[in-house]
């Protein structure tokens, strides 16, 4: 049997400016799916994996005083960074690009769970702490999420929780952009 490499995901996370700071990148859309054509980055030295896919959230905001309660404006967008995003063609294939657009798009449904919990939240005088809270505990829960994916699906390999995965990212995106 060959001797197949796991699939690292980096999460660039960072807030608004940070992530531009690292490169220009590529906002989530239903519209595109990533090709291997979008991974630029250089394998590393010493690299054992197959690919890396290079994600995060990043968001701005501006609160205003309105009859006695902060009105917040702000935007979040799920990102893909094609200069710090790498693959081994040797090593990936058709599913594992698959395996990697999916990692984009557990990115874009937690950047719809901060937009939801931005939403619904009532800020107080204190507003930037708690626009800063609110994205640490969601990026804290990608984070854990990313993980369980790549462990279930074996980077890819385990073929059955893969299709199970595909299916349930789908109806997570289905039911955000529903609300």
């Amino acid at each position: 049997m060959d001797k197949i490499a796991p699939i690292v995901c980096i999460f660039l996370l960072g807030f608004f400016g940070l992530a531009q700071e690292i490169e220009q990148g590529v906002p989530w859309s239903e519209d595109i799916r990533l090709t291997w054509a979008d991974f630029k980055g250089k394998v590393p030295p010493a690299e054992e994996s197959a690919a890396t896919t290079a994600s995060g959230i990043s968001y701005s905001y501006s609160a205003n005083l309105l009859h006695h309660e902060v009105h917040l404006d702000f935007e979040v967008n799920a990102y893909f960074y094609p200069n710090e995003s790498w693959y081994r063609p040797k090593l990936c294939n058709e599913n594992t690009l698959a395996h990697e657009q999916l990692h984009f798009d557990i990115t874009e449904i937690f950047a719809r769970k901060m937009r939801e919990k931005l939403h619904r939240t009532s800020f107080s005088d204190d507003v930037k702490a708690e626009v800063k809270k609110i994205y640490n505990d969601i990026l804290r829960e990608l984070q854990e999420y990313q993980e369980r994916y790549d462990w279930e699906t074996n980077f890819s390999r385990n073929r059955e929780k893969q299709q199970e995965w595909n299916q349930k990212i789908m109806m997570a995106l289905m039911d955000s952009s529903r609300r």
